[in-house]
């Protein structure tokens, strides 16, 4: 079983701009007579790779905690696109369909404009995942961003697919469990050659 990490490193991960940057604070130091290593961590939610949940860009919006598990985890598909803007177009010709869980290679230089996300929605994905810094791009997120979360898309932005090959994979990214959160930090992976026990 091949398990590829495509998460970005919170500490040293590009910071979107005018997002918080981490910060990591040592309590105790084994080093300095303590018993034990205990530290702390400051981070936006939107840090590296995270899950955007509607609460984002939806006053009534559901918290990252509502969110079924099972969307985060299963099959998925890794396609590549260009650099620049995905138009709706695009999306109706080049993005497979019915899928549910998609995720956008592009160098981290794709964005969706508003039109690209409603034809993605009606393709049938309920996770969009993407290697740029977020779905949107400045001055065009809320209507895109509107788009995706007001049909439930779990967003899945900040990944690392540099070393990804486009194909289909298993997806396992979870989000915290964090109540009253409109995102959440993640760690995930992709699975190839994957195989199931039932555990009987």
């Amino acid at each position: 079983m091949q398990i590829i990490d495509i998460s970005r490193d919170l500490m040293t991960t590009e910071i979107y701009p005018g997002d918080p940057v981490p910060k990591s604070q040592m309590i105790n130091r084994m080093d300095t007579g303590d018993e034990c290593n205990l530290s702390a961590i400051y981070t936006g939610l939107h840090c590296g790779t995270h899950i955007d949940a509607p609460l984002h860009f939806l006053e009534d919006g559901a918290e990252i905690n509502r969110f079924p598990l099972e969307l985060f985890v299963g099959d998925c598909t890794v396609i590549e696109v260009p650099e620049g803007p995905i138009t709706g177009e695009y999306v109706e010709n080049k993005f497979p369909r019915g899928k549910t869980r998609l995720l956008v290679k592009s160098n981290g230089g794709a964005w969706f404009m508003e039109s690209a996300a409603f034809s993605a929605v009606e393709s049938g994905i309920k996770l969009l995942g993407t290697d740029a810094l977020s779905v949107g791009t400045s001055g065009a997120q809320g209507g895109t961003h509107r788009a995706f979360l007001g049909s439930n898309v779990a967003l899945l932005e900040g990944l690392e697919l540099s070393e990804v090959t486009p194909g289909d994979y298993f997806l396992v990214a979870q989000p915290l469990k964090i109540k009253g959160a409109e995102a959440s930090l993640t760690r995930a992976i992709l699975i190839k050659d994957y195989i199931f026990w039932s555990g009987r």
